[in-house]
């Protein structure tokens, strides 16, 4: 009989990657997912794989319940549970602090809670999917396992106290539970409130003449960054081991927000040119070729700074180091940076000339 899966939070980024994966190893995957408002565009839930099979079965709910969560997950009998389910957008904690920390770190102890009383415990194994914002102002870098925690956020401090109840139902109930620190992963399936996807999406954007300039916030920032392709599969990899351990998931690697923005550039024809510091900092097209000369002239301000992005206590420098990953699992990321970026890119464009080619057709419509 092929192994069960429960995903919590299969409609967003990783949870559809990973619903992919597990439907590739012989799953059967069940997901849990909040019905969207009517006209939210939200990620496609994988209920089909690229093959127009099966991949998911979905149940509607929410990890503030635990009625349902229990019921759902006594019904399913999970072998292994994800919680990839979170209030993840960082600024926005700031705003609903209260409700991330319910949906964030009470959210994980009502799934460990539902295990223990359903008696799963024995059988059911359990990935938290902790984060790197966890070190917020870390002493030193690279950040490994043992590297002490200082949140900077709402999200992160919930975070905080869902990381350390998944290592406590560990040692008190003899669980297989354990914690994945993944440091920044995007894909064109990445919310275009995440940074990296407001760079690459509007940028084509601005590349088709839908888009005037892109407002950013600290562009200073340094992150490592990966593909959550990547990431998920090291997921997997942590709850197929024999010992329950917790792991950094990251490229070794650290770019700035400046970076990622001039690889998007130059990724549709442009070279950007940074002028001024901090608040003042901008950027302007210094060379432009292929189709995005349609639209982009050399001097344009393609890039400024917006004050009103800036977090009111920011972490500026987060680089993980995945050498225990390395060695313990044989895991390494088939992606770069740079690739990730390039695929995004190509995604987003892609969306932005169909977006162009609507609104010509429109015109002509109403010009006819």
């Amino acid at each position: 009989m092929s192994r069960v899966a429960f995903i919590t939070g299969i409609g967003g980024q990783d949870g559809s990657f990973l619903a992919d994966w597990l439907h590739s190893q012989g799953y059967e995957v069940h997901g849990l997912t909040r019905r969207p408002a009517s006209g939210m565009a939200t990620t496609p839930v994988p209920s089909h794989d690229r093959a127009g099979n099966r991949s998911a079965q979905l149940h509607y709910g929410d990890l503030g319940d635990f009625s349902a969560l229990s019921h759902t997950i006594r019904e399913i009998g999970p072998d292994e549970i994800y919680n990839l389910g979170a209030l993840s957008q960082v600024a926005a904690s700031f705003r609903a602090p209260e409700h991330t920390a319910d949906v964030d770190a009470l959210g994980t102890l009502r799934l460990l809670e539902a295990i223990r009383l359903n008696g799963l415990r024995a059988r059911t194994r359990f990935y938290q999917a902790s984060t790197a914002e966890l070190y917020g102002l870390a002493g030193h870098a690279p950040q490994t396992e043992a590297t002490p925690f200082h949140p900077r956020s709402p999200y992160a401090v919930a975070k905080l106290y869902a990381h350390w109840i998944t290592i406590n139902y560990r040692e008190a109930y003899d669980m297989f539970a354990c914690n994945g620190l993944l440091f920044n992963h995007d894909s064109p399936r990445r919310g275009v409130e995440f940074v990296t996807r407001k760079i690459t999406r509007g940028m084509a954007r601005i590349a088709r003449g839908l888009q005037d300039r892109l407002q950013l916030g600290n562009m200073d920032a340094k992150r490592d960054w990966g593909h959550a392709k990547d990431y998920v599969r090291m997921q997997w990899l942590m709850l197929q081991q024999e010992i329950p351990q917790d792991y950094v998931i990251a490229s070794g690697k650290q770019y700035s927000v400046r970076d990622f923005v001039t690889w998007t550039a130059e990724e549709l024809g442009i070279t950007l040119e940074f002028r001024g510091a901090g608040i003042e900092e901008t950027a302007v097209a210094a060379h432009v070729v292929g189709d995005a000369s349609d639209f982009v002239r050399v001097g344009d301000l393609i890039v400024e700074v917006n004050p009103q992005f800036f977090r009111p206590s920011d972490v500026v420098s987060l680089l993980g180091d995945p050498t225990k990953a390395f060695e313990d699992l044989g895991w390494k990321p088939e992606y770069s940076a740079r690739e990730m970026c390039a695929e995004m890119v190509a995604a987003d464009l892609k969306m932005a000339q169909a977006e162009a080619e609507a609104d010509q057709s429109l015109g002509d419509a109403e010009n006819a």
